[in-house]
């Protein structure tokens, strides 16, 4: 075998590697991950914030971790070499959105529409 088909050409080893993070970056994701994973935890089993305020911490952590992990796992940013996986996660994530909204908002009006209004859901649940 010759010696181009044991390595990759120069250009893509170039590319290559701007695309992927460094051990610094990994690192560094790494960190804030399992920092923002503690802060969910004590959230909840510390009750370090205010029950009326759980839920909403909970979420902000969760969309702050969500992305930490694009940017820093899945390398998703503005660079002008990682457009097109921007492009398509916004796409996927715009389509996902739609399906789970539009589910939801089917079972909540079968919901409505098959329930009796004058019974109560106890007294569907009863069988008698």
């Amino acid at each position: 075998m010759s010696q181009t088909n044991l390595t990759h050409s120069g250009s893509h080893d170039d590319s290559h590697d701007n695309t992927h993070g460094s051990l610094k970056s990994y690192m560094i994701g790494t960190i804030l991950s399992l920092v923002l994973t503690l802060a969910s935890f004590g959230v909840v089993m510390l009750h370090a914030v205010p029950p009326e305020a759980g839920l909403a911490a909970i979420v902000a952590l969760c969309v702050a971790q969500l992305v930490v992990q694009l940017v820093y796992f899945l390398h998703i940013g503005a660079s002008r070499s990682q457009l097109a996986n921007t492009g398509i996660f916004v796409c996927t994530a715009f389509l996902i959105a739609v399906i789970v909204g539009l589910s939801l908002w089917v079972m909540h009006n079968a919901n409505v529409n098959m329930m009796p209004t004058q019974m109560s859901i106890e007294r569907a649940m009863a069988r008698d």
